[in-house]
């Protein structure tokens, strides 16, 4: 057997290796793969997501008895809904609503105030204007921004071809 033959052997030899490494990896890594629960995850949305709304809802509809008419009422009903969003985000009860329902959570307004709340509550500790001031819209700022960029654009698309 030559040096070339040995070689070839070795070489072989090491693929094999490595591809029942990978085989060993991929078994034990499937082994403690959580499992998918896309129902479960798709119901608490959908029933977080519609309590929150509903809720908002009944507050709009107490508002319109009271004597509000739709608009002011909507008005009224958003303002509690995104106080409510970041009071219960500073108590951290909104938090632990998110890990329960997912994108349940942050779909209604209430989800805009704990974007807003989250990351100022997570730098206080850097002071009020380079912690909380600054922080504050480091989620939602992006999203602000874009949306007015989006809505100027389509405003002056719109008033061109008219």
């Amino acid at each position: 057997m030559g040096a070339n033959e040995g070689s070839l052997l070795d070489k072989q030899f090491q693929q094999v290796k490595k591809q029942a490494q990978q085989q060993q990896y991929q078994q034990m890594a499937q082994s403690v793969k959580p499992k998918q629960t896309w129902v479960k995850n798709a119901v608490a949305a959908f029933l977080v997501g519609g309590s929150i709304t509903a809720f908002a809802q009944i507050i709009q509809n107490i508002f319109q008895s009271a004597g509000l008419a739709q608009k002011e009422a909507g008005t009224a009903t958003l303002m509690i809904m995104v106080f409510l969003g970041a009071f219960f985000t500073g108590l951290g009860i909104y938090d632990n609503l998110g890990k329960f329902a997912g994108a349940g959570s942050i779909v209604p307004i209430t989800g805009f105030a704990n974007s807003i709340v989250s990351p100022a509550l997570e730098f206080k500790r850097e002071g009020f204007v380079y912690g909380v001031a600054a922080k504050m819209f480091t989620i939602a700022g992006p999203v602000l921004v874009y949306g007015f960029v989006t809505s100027v654009i389509i405003g002056l698309i719109a008033y061109f071809f008219q």
